[in-house]
């Protein structure tokens, strides 16, 4: 039997990137609270929702979900859920981001099945992360009784090594999961812009409505509702307001 190439053989060469233009899509991305009335084509709009899944994801165990609502009566609702505010109501295209603490362990699965079936000979210890690793760094046990014992084990290793330090409580893991699924959202907003269209990510919503109009419970977190259009004339309220660089940005 042919032996798998091993994953050190694997070299994929950076493609050359324009930083000017990139910069240009960054500089450009504003909140758009009115929109024209013109559809965006669907292949844009699904290449945009591809590009949101390749931003970063903590242990690759891609713990979101966006939903493209296009059902009149369920963009409707979604539109009233979000307070019938102008970027919503305006928008040509809304997307809920949603963030699942739920479906690590189905993913962890799946990747591990993936590292089993490739034509890569993957490191064991990739093996190991994903079979038991994740298991003991996100899985806090039934009613989240574990997570008391890991956060006193974890502060106790923590005072003669670095450790993480969680997630050890339910609350833990959803502020990772929309850590994750925030990511994404930069991504399609500004796949969005760079495509010559716009958005206005909306955390001003009902989100047990939202959640109830795509028909989901427990396990899910609406992250936002990213409103997209064409932008157009009144649909940014005024220039860009930035607080003074040295607040935010540190050396240390």
């Amino acid at each position: 039997m042919q032996n798998k190439p091993s994953v050190k053989e694997y070299y994929e060469e950076a493609p050359p990137t324009d930083f000017e233009a990139f910069a240009t899509v960054v500089e450009s991305r504003r909140s758009v609270r009115r929109f024209a009335d013109e559809p965006i084509p669907g292949e844009i709009v699904e290449r945009c929702l591809d590009l949101a899944l390749l931003a970063p994801t903590s242990s690759n165990l891609q713990c979101w979900e966006l939903y493209r609502v296009v059902d009149p009566v369920k963009k409707q609702a979604l539109v009233e859920a979000c307070l019938s505010q102008p970027a919503a109501r305006t928008a040509a295209e809304l997307i809920v981001a949603v963030a699942r603490t739920d479906t690590w362990k189905r993913n962890a699965r799946d990747i591990e099945n993936h590292l089993e079936n490739d034509v890569w000979k993957w490191p064991k210890s990739m093996h190991a992360y994903y079979s038991t690793i994740t298991r003991i760094a996100y899985d806090n046990g039934p009613l989240g009784l574990l997570g008391p014992v890991k956060k006193a084990l974890v502060s106790a290793i923590g005072l003669v090594r670095p450790i993480p330090r969680g997630p050890t409580s339910h609350a833990d893991v959803v502020t990772w999961a929309v850590k994750t699924t925030a990511l994404a959202c930069e991504n399609l907003m500004l796949a969005f812009r760079a495509a010559g269209y716009d958005s206005c990510p909306m955390e001003g919503m009902d989100e047990a409505r939202v959640l109830k109009i795509l028909g989901l419970g427990r396990g899910a977190v609406v992250t936002m509702v990213i409103g997209a259009g064409r932008r157009r004339e009144g649909g940014i309220y005024g220039p860009r307001i930035r607080l003074p660089r040295e607040r935010f940005v540190k050396t240390v």
